[in-house]
């Protein structure tokens, strides 16, 4: 399968009701990703590959190009030795032509070479540019699976928590809640019976006691009175 086609056919749109069908689409859908690391991984070294034999040709070309001009720069020198007659005129004549030769070849190598990078360098580009593309579908299908996760966790807590409570018997529950007031209430009311039995059960001997306490024993405005009197402090009194 090539390095892209298996995005669409993970993720194109016509595939999510098939998605929805699958046991686990979670699962299958981490494999998936794991798949296309796998695809990122050999289109890296792809990729690697062919920029290096760009970075060759560009250098073997600018070798040929470099080498084209020593080859002119030696023809020019031996034409000068020439002229100042350190060099015979046939032979410099013969040396010049022929470093003149391999300069054409030279450049002519350089020229190819040259071509084959910028061509070279064009398929890197494209590539590069799937690269990076691979590269951004893997993240935003890695974001999406990590949202897709915490959706399913947070649906099926709900389903759980929906299940338990449907299986409640609402109508059993309020009985039991009525049933506890009466018997709160019922209670309440015996101890506050309890009570009442308590004050009306004192004896005839208790009640006779009490009337003789509340009755015998001055009151404190009654003591003050007789002391008044003692000390003839009240009208009419003398000291």
């Amino acid at each position: 399968m090539g390095i892209f086609s298996r995005i669409f056919k993970l993720f194109q749109s016509e595939t999510h009701s098939v998605i929805d069908k699958l046991e686990d689409p979670i699962r299958m859908t981490e494999q998936g990703i794991r798949d296309l690391k796998k695809d990122l991984n050999g289109a890296m070294k792809s990729l690697a590959e062919v920029k290096a034999i760009a970075i060759r040709m560009g250098k073997d070309g600018n070798d040929a190009k470099s080498l084209a001009k020593d080859y002119e720069r030696k023809a020019m020198a031996l034409l000068k030795r020439a002229q100042s007659g350190d060099l015979e005129v046939s032979e410099a004549d013969r040396l010049a032509t022929e470093a003149l030769s391999r300069k054409e070849e030279a450049a002519k190598r350089a020229t190819e070479m040259l071509t084959n990078h910028k061509n070279q360098q064009a398929m890197a580009d494209k590539l590069q540019a799937k690269v990076n593309k691979l590269k951004s579908a893997i993240g935003k299908y890695e974001n999406e699976l990590v949202t897709l996760k915490a959706r399913a966790r947070t649906a099926e807590s709900m389903k759980k928590i929906n299940k338990q409570m449907a299986q409640v018997d609402a109508s059993s529950t309020i009985a039991m809640l009525e049933k506890m007031k009466d018997k709160v209430t019922e209670e309440e009311s015996l101890a506050e019976a309890y009570g009442e039995l308590q004050d009306a059960g004192a004896t005839v001997d208790e009640e006779i006691d009490a009337a003789l306490e509340s009755g015998g024993s001055a009151s404190a405005a009654d003591s003050l009175e007789a002391l008044k009197r003692k000390m003839g402090m009240l009208p009419g009194e003398e000291k």
